[in-house]
Order: C-alpha cells, then structure tokens, then sequence
C-alpha cells in the first residue's frame, strides 16, 4: 500500500459514475471548504460539462488552480498528468458492483429526465440509447481507469471510445494497484475512516447524496449487463480481492 506522502497533498477522486462518488464529495466538504473544491459555483454553469470535460478543467485550473485541494468529477484517473501542481496528489476512486452500477445509473437518468428518459420510459430502452450505453455505460469503469492523455479526443476524457480487451484490462489494473487508496461502495464508511486515519480527513456524518431506489428488474437483463461490461466485472472482482488483501478482517 502506497504510504502517505509527509509534503501538503492535494487530492483527486476520479469519480466513476453512481459509485458513491457525490456522497464521498459532500463529506469531504467537512474539511475542503468550497474555494478549494472542484467543481463549484465559480466553474460554469453547466455542471455536466464542468464535471466530465477535461478541457474545461484545464481552462479552470489556469484561472484558480492554485487554491483548488480537492478535485472530483467524471475524469480519467491520470487527469492529474494535465495539470500542472507544485504539490503532490493522493489519488483515490471508489468501486461498485457493475451491474448494480449500471441499474442505478438507468434509474438516475429516468429520474433525472436525462436525453428524453422519463420514470414510465423502459429501463431497457434507456440501456440500449447508442449514445448512452458506448460512452456512460459500456465498461466504464475500465475505462476511467485505463485511458491515457494521449488518448483522450480533445475535451473528451472518459468520453474516449477504446477497444475492449485483454490489454485494456491489464491497463486498468495497473493504474488500480498503483492508486494510493480505493474503496468499495457497500463499505463506504470504512473508505471514510481510512481517510481520516491516514490523511487526517474529516469526512463528516454518514449521508447519502443523489442516490435512486432499486426496483426489481429481469434476471436476464442483469446477465446481459454483465455480459456487455465483462471487462468491468473482472476489474470489480479484482478490486474486491485486492480490497481484502489490503484490509484484512
């Protein structure tokens, strides 16, 4: 396990989408206040491009890079690589179940009305949208992992289309090794003790931010999730096991 660095850190959580990541935000608030977060108010008013574009990321840096500690939004893992900072990062991500990942992410884009969904549209209408399943869904969390700057369409970030397959795996689960800390989403509050006790963060009291209440759904449409993101449940899986090694009961 990587070792606190003793120098000021800033830290970046790449957050991967319906795994706990806004909660793991707000909590943090307990000890960033909201000049050192990104995003916030100040950076734009549309808060998907500001939290999922890199280039708008890059062009808010510029502005107030200097003051921002606490960096989250739906970047890939290395975004920190763009960036330029004097001070070192404690990079962290949270992992969920893949095909729990992917119901909740349908369900939030219903309740949420996202690209013309609402609560009566089929939720496997809204899995099937070309645009939705290539870019927010098919293994996305790989993905975050994975990608590299110079892969990355201008602007683009998780965004990128890649090829699936073994050595996209193997990339992803390097840069999950080589994180300073993870956690999983159904041990949350653990992931919030470890980074009190080993950075001195205080997260708060336990919440939950923009979650959505599960509903029973076709078992055949639970396979077919699985099927269509193989790589992120062997990354998952991989996850747990290395949680366990480094977390022993």
């Amino acid at each position: 396990m990587t070792e606190t660095n003793p120098a000021s850190p800033r830290f970046y959580v790449a957050h991967m989408q319906k795994t706990a990541g806004t909660t793991l935000r707000d909590r943090l608030r307990a000890t960033f206040p909201e000049e050192q977060v990104y995003p916030n108010g100040s950076d734009g008013d549309d808060a998907r491009i500001s939290v999922i574009s890199v280039r708008h990321l890059q062009e808010r840096w510029a502005v107030r890079g200097s003051e921002i500690r606490l960096l989250t939004g739906h970047f890939p893992v290395r975004v920190t690589e763009v960036l330029d900072s004097p001070d070192p990062w404690v990079t962290m991500t949270i992992f969920r179940d893949p095909v729990e990942r992917v119901l909740s992410f349908l369900r939030h884009q219903a309740a949420r009305r996202q690209r013309g969904a609402t609560e009566d549209t089929p939720i496997e209408e809204i899995y099937a949208d070309p645009f939705r399943f290539e870019a927010m869904i098919q293994n996305h969390m790989t993905r975050t992992m994975s990608l590299a700057p110079e892969e990355w369409g201008p602007g683009d970030g998780v965004l990128t289309s890649v090829a699936y397959d073994d050595e996209r795996l193997a990339m992803a689960k390097e840069a999950l090794a080589g994180l300073d800390l993870f956690g999983l989403q159904d041990r949350l509050d653990e992931f919030c003790d470890e980074l009190g006790t080993r950075y001195g963060l205080d997260t708060g009291e336990p919440m939950r931010s923009n979650t959505t209440e599960a509903y029973d759904v076709p078992e055949s449409f639970r396979d077919r999730i699985a099927e269509d993101n193989a790589l992120d449940v062997a990354l998952y899986d991989y996850a747990v096991e290395l949680y366990r090694e480094r977390h022993p009961a």
